[in-house]
């Protein structure tokens, strides 16, 4: 099937697909911005937290961010599963960092300051903490990460810290209970979907990407396809997928707007 649709539409391999090198992503303004401040965290050492809708493409501003970094002078720590507790977020950091977590929680904590400290002074590379689902973090977790950023008398700070989540994760933060994490914030941004002429440009990018760089989807096609999806690349991807078999089925060599609407009824009835 996936060889017979490549071979109608002349692609060179399947589009909107997500394994793609971070030179060929589609840089649109949202991404772009959250790129942006995302970097500068990381150069300034800083604590960031980067919320959005889920699939307005957080974790790929994230990759954006840190594929231009040096390996000999970064450390990248990736933690995708905040349901570990507080105690299993600390014992991640020690062990990336290559040392044997200690059992009590409370020596724990410094056990993984050190760590990261350590890291950064004598190996001469900067620790990025990267907590992914991060609205999942409870108030123990976040005490946690607060009481990590405590380092030289709050005067400096061995690592960066971004927390990737939700909007909930900007509204727990809001609340008096985690003022203390909330005041060591550096960067703050909310993703939001593209445009309308932003989807229609991240649909002829991917399309170019697998050989087409002429109009294949019609413009009342596109505009379905943006309204439907809010403009967040996960569900543009998988819209237009659909709408591509949707016109394959039918023998069609441009993707109309009956194709999108079959892709959009199809998608619906998934959900």
């Amino acid at each position: 099937m996936i060889e017979r649709l490549q071979a109608h539409y002349g692609f060179t391999r399947m589009p909107f697909g997500r394994a793609l090198a971070p030179g060929m992503l589609h840089r649109h303004t949202a991404h772009a911005e959250a790129a942006a401040r995302l970097t500068w965290a990381v150069g300034e050492k800083a604590l960031a937290v980067l919320t959005g809708e889920v699939g307005v493409g957080k974790t790929v501003a994230v990759r954006a961010a840190l594929a231009g970094l040096d390996p000999t002078r970064h450390t990248i720590i990736y933690l995708g599963n905040p349901t570990v507790g507080a105690r299993g977020l600390l014992h991640a950091i020690v062990t990336a960092l290559g040392g044997a977590p200690r059992f009590h929680h409370a020596t724990l904590i410094p056990q993984a300051a050190d760590a990261l400290a350590t890291e950064h002074t004598e190996r001469g590379r900067t620790p990025i903490l990267v907590i992914d689902e991060a609205h999942m973090l409870d108030h123990a977790q976040l005490e946690g990460i607060r009481m990590l950023t405590n380092h030289d008398m709050d005067s400096t700070s061995p690592f960066a810290c971004l927390l990737i989540g939700q909007p909930k994760l900007r509204r727990d933060i809001k609340m008096g209970a985690f003022a203390a994490v909330d005041q060591r914030i550096a960067v703050r941004y909310h993703m939001t979907g593209m445009t309308p002429t932003e989807t229609s440009s991240y649909l002829r990018h991917h399309l170019a990407l697998v050989g087409r760089s002429d109009p294949l989807f019609s413009d009342d096609a596109i505009t379905m396809i943006h309204t439907t999806s809010r403009g967040h690349p996960r569900t543009i991807n998988n819209l237009a997928v659909q709408a591509l078999i949707a016109a394959y089925a039918t023998n069609k060599t441009i993707v109309d707007e009956s194709s999108a609407r079959a892709a959009v009824t199809e998608i619906a009835a998934t959900d």
